[in-house]
């Protein structure tokens, strides 16, 4: 018998187009053999069902559709939200209380990782990478610059604390243009990451759990033709190269390879999950950057390169990635 997925997009997002772009691709790549799929749109006003022109209300109280045909209740969630509420532990939390498995990482564990600062910290206890020098600013709290500057050395990224897509993020290089970039990347977010410039390659790395096993992706090398990997160049054709699997040898692709697979153990993730590290080039060392709970997975996005490149199809991988979530939550 075909299971019913409700497969979350939208949100709240600035992320919102890429989502539904993410939505797409998972879409699209489920197998209408084993599944019927039910996109639902989130926003702050509703989330709904489209069917036909008609837009069918999801009623909160059991996360059900109330179509003509019948009452569809779901057998699992696959969320594709970037940003609140998907990635941020909102969703995560709703569906425990009301005993729905979902593809992703736990409320707590969603939470902790959309918050760059926080989970930063908490990786640095790990003590198995390297993490750059930073300040956390929190709106409302009193900063100098003078203080911020005593602590770390220019240049600097500034970003939102919690936001993806690289939105509101600056790269800093000069003294004057420190609080311009903070009050721009205030704008996305109450709390402010600075963190220090490391050079090198930045490398990024999928990684999941699917039947009983912990698996990681062939990494990506990303070279951006921009400062940096902004949201420029993370979705316009030609300003950036995602070469995959990324050049680099056997050590360190282990290397990668087990440090994020420890990362994801020691985090409690779930599903799906990409990792961001720089290799510092003056001493090869690996940086950590960030968790992705909630990757980016339309068509050309990193993830479903990686899958490809590890010789799997798309339908294979997300089946695995469903059937997984569904057998721990019974089990």
């Amino acid at each position: 018998m075909k299971k019913n997925i409700a497969l979350l997009a939208g949100g709240y997002s600035g992320e919102f187009v890429i989502s539904i772009q993410t939505a797409e691709t998972i879409q699209n790549s489920l197998d209408s053999d084993l599944y019927n799929v039910y996109k639902i749109i989130v926003t702050r006003a509703e989330w709904y069902y489209e069917q036909g022109a008609t837009k069918v209300q999801v009623d909160k109280n059991d996360f059900s559709l109330p179509l003509e045909t019948g009452k569809i209740t779901f057998d699992c969630v696959f969320i594709a939200i970037h940003g609140s509420p998907g990635e941020d532990g909102r969703i995560q939390g709703y569906l425990d209380m009301i005993n729905i498995p979902y593809t992703t990482c736990n409320s707590i564990v969603s939470a902790l990782t959309f918050n760059k600062s926080y989970c930063n910290k908490v990786v640095k206890a790990f003590n198995v990478v390297n993490i750059a020098n930073s300040v956390h600013l929190i709106k409302g709290e009193p900063y100098s610059m003078g203080a911020v500057l005593d602590e770390l050395k220019l240049p600097v990224f500034v970003k939102p604390n919690e936001s993806g897509s690289s939105l509101g993020i600056s790269k800093v290089k000069a003294v004057e243009n420190l609080l311009p970039a903070i009050e721009k990347a205030f704008k996305e977010d109450t709390q402010v990451l600075i963190e220090e410039f490391i050079e090198g390659r930045e490398l990024t790395i999928g990684v999941y759990k699917a039947g009983g096993y912990l698996r990681a992706l062939p990494a990506t090398e990303i070279v951006s033709k921009n400062e940096f990997f902004d949201y420029e160049a993370k979705y316009t054709p030609g300003v950036t190269s995602e070469i995959t699997p990324a050049p680099i040898d056997n050590q360190l692709r282990e290397q990668l390879e087990n440090k994020a697979m420890y990362i994801y153990r020691h985090l409690n993730c779930r599903g799906i999950v990409r990792m961001d590290f720089i290799l510092q080039r003056t001493t090869n060392k690996l940086f950590f950057l960030e968790v992705n709970s909630m990757p980016g997975q339309s068509e050309n996005s990193i993830v479903p390169q990686q899958v490809r490149a590890s010789g799997r199809s798309l339908k294979d991988f997300y089946c695995e990635i469903l059937e997984d979530c569904m057998k721990s939550h019974n089990s």
